[in-house]
């Protein structure tokens, strides 16, 4: 008698476990869909574009040309990234003169537009040529299409045209056209030429 009720509540004991086993692997079958389905929507709120070109003009006027491998553009419905350009594997920016002379180019191996604030990122391998021959480098350049400015606060190097100077520091600040930069720590050397004892970067 004993064994026999000993067997039965063995037998519902193992039954309750199978049951439960089944609820667990239901309700996490279920969660696995209901992420699924989340990053499906996810998903439907990004365009996503190949072998990016984009001309900037103004009046006719060319001013800036884009181009990238990849482009995509977060909708409103996607959290957090509201309206961003995003350029996971970079891009290069061609900016232009009234006459349409290439006064500088900017390039990164990524890149982000946040079109909400006004704000693009340029992050990793940051290179700026000036037409003159002055380069830039950081590892990450902000710029602030509301106030017209070029900013970080990493560590940047600056090589001025025909090799005449070399400046760093650990952060900076400057106007579109580089020729009112504001370094913090600014250090390194400058050869000023005969037409001026001054640095003369970016023009």
């Amino acid at each position: 008698m004993i064994n026999k009720f000993r067997k039965q509540n063995m037998a519902s004991l193992f039954a309750l476990c199978v049951i439960g086993i089944l609820l667990f692997t239901a309700c996490e079958n279920e969660m696995k869909d209901i992420n699924a389905i989340e990053n499906i929507k996810a998903e439907e709120a990004v365009d996503l574009y190949k072998d990016v070109k984009i001309i900037y003009s103004d009046s006719a006027v060319v001013k800036a040309q884009l181009t990238g491998p990849e482009m995509k553009i977060y909708h409103d419905t996607t959290q957090g990234k509201n309206n961003n350009y995003e350029f996971e594997k970079g891009l290069q920016i061609i900016f232009y003169d009234a006459t349409g002379k290439e006064t500088q180019r900017i390039r990164s191996d990524y890149g982000i537009q946040r079109a909400l604030q006004g704000i693009t990122e340029f992050r990793k391998n940051v290179v700026i040529n000036m037409a003159d021959g002055s380069v830039i480098k950081s590892e990450e350049i902000f710029y602030d299409e509301n106030q017209k400015i070029y900013y970080n606060s990493v560590p940047i190097t600056m090589d001025f045209k025909d090799a005449r100077g070399s400046m760093q520091a650990t952060s900076f600040r400057s106007d579109t056209d580089f020729k009112n930069i504001q370094g913090e720590n600014m250090t390194g050397f400058y050869l000023p030429s005969n037409n001026s004892q001054l640095p003369a970067f970016g023009q």
